[in-house]
Formats: C-alpha cells, structure tokens, sequence
C-alpha cells in the first residue's frame, strides 16, 4: 500500500528505522520513528547519548538514509532519490547549523555565505547581493570581508547562520548551535533563530540545555530511538 505524506508538512518521518549490524551485534539507533514537521514549528530536540536524536536528525538532514521507513520532504519521497538528487534536494531544501562553525578559513564572511549559491548556480551580483543582505540581517553588515580568524566564536556562528539561510530552506537544521558559545553569546544567536521563526521559517533545534529547548514552540524527547512525549 502506498504511503502518502501529510498535507502540508515540510517533513515527514514515517515508521522510520536505522538499524546498524546485524545478528547479535544488531543495533536500532531509531526504532519505528514518526515525526511531521508543518511550515512555521520551531521545535527542540532533547535526549542523552545514544537516545537516537542524532541519527534522526542525520535521516531529517538527508546525510544518511534510514533502513526502513519513509522520509518525505517537500513532497518528494528521499528514499526513492538517487545521490545527486540527494545532494540537490539538500542544498535546495535544507539548512543546517552545527556546533562547529565550518567555515572555510582562507574565505571571507562573504565569500563563506555565498557558497550555497554557487552549487546552486546562483549568478555571482546576485550571490553577492544576497550574502551581503544575509550577514547585514544577523547583525554582520560591517564584517563582510573578515575572515574566520578575525571573528569571535559568536561572529562566526552568525555566519555560519548567513549560509544557512541563504538558499531560504524549507527546513533549518541546528544541531547544538550554542554548544561552544558563552551564555551572553549564546541568547544573541537564540535571537537570531527566534526571528528567523517569527518571519516564517522552519526551525529544528537538537539541544542538551533545558533554557535553550522552552524558547521552541515544542520540545521532543528521544529515547531508546523513537519520540518518548
């Protein structure tokens, strides 16, 4: 029997399984998962080591795929894809933000936000025009031409942010984005995601602090591979 994703959700999860081994060594870092992200949720993702948020978060972010299961985004079925039209559903469609900045270190602010666009075949003014707008709206506009080594922690965090959005995803992926950050530091890149949501982005935060996951609208607990609440 066919299965069809939810009317109006970015993403999908459905039955989803992630099995690693086999026989005794067998392992399910995600058991029978279902998970509907819609246009607009800002959610959190909790859970310890091993609870299986991780390798979700990996499916969510089409950089490994599920043993079992459906994964639907932006109504075309990912299993079904084949690695180039992967890796173009990816650039179009996703955003992501990790705890560690990767930043290409002999580029500057702009030249680290126009990278999306370039795999995208963005025109170079237009690439341009849209980096310089990206770094101005997280508070940037005057670092355009610092590279990595010239920013603080939370300055390269922001940049990191800039290409992300870039490409205006359908689903911004955050995985511990204040892991390295100072609190004072950390609650300005909160902001950012904050307003990012409030204007209408998709947001899905993977969090280990409790005061970081009440800003979301929703927070999932994961544990033994699946959604615990």
């Amino acid at each position: 029997m066919a299965i069809n994703p939810s009317p109006g959700a970015v993403a999908e999860l459905i039955n989803i399984s992630k099995i690693y081994g086999a026989g005794a060594t067998e392992v399910r870092a995600v058991n029978e998962l279902n998970l509907k992200v819609f246009k607009g949720d800002y959610l959190a993702v909790m859970g310890t080591s091993g609870s299986g948020k991780s390798t979700a978060m990996n499916i969510l972010g089409c950089l490994d795929r599920p043993s079992s299961g459906s994964y639907w985004l932006q109504g075309q079925e990912v299993n079904k894809l084949s690695d180039d039209e992967l890796a173009t559903l990816r650039n179009r469609h996703l955003g992501f933000v990790f705890q560690q900045f990767h930043l290409l270190s002999n580029m500057s602010a702009l030249e680290n936000v126009e990278l999306p666009m370039i795999y995208a075949n963005v025109p170079v003014a237009e690439r341009k025009e849209r980096a310089a707008a990206a770094l101005q709206r997280v508070g940037l506009g005057e670092r355009l031409k610092n590279k990595p080594n010239q920013l603080s922690g939370g300055q390269q965090q922001r940049v990191a942010i800039a290409r992300a959005i870039i490409n205006r995803p359908a689903l911004l992926l955050a995985d511990e984005p204040t892991g390295a950050l100072d609190s004072d530091t950390t609650r300005e890149v909160l902001a950012i995601f904050d307003q990012l949501n409030q204007e209408g982005m998709t947001v899905l935060l993977v969090t280990h602090e409790q005061d970081v996951a009440q800003r979301a609208q929703r927070v999932l607990l994961f544990r033994d591979g699946h959604i615990a609440n």
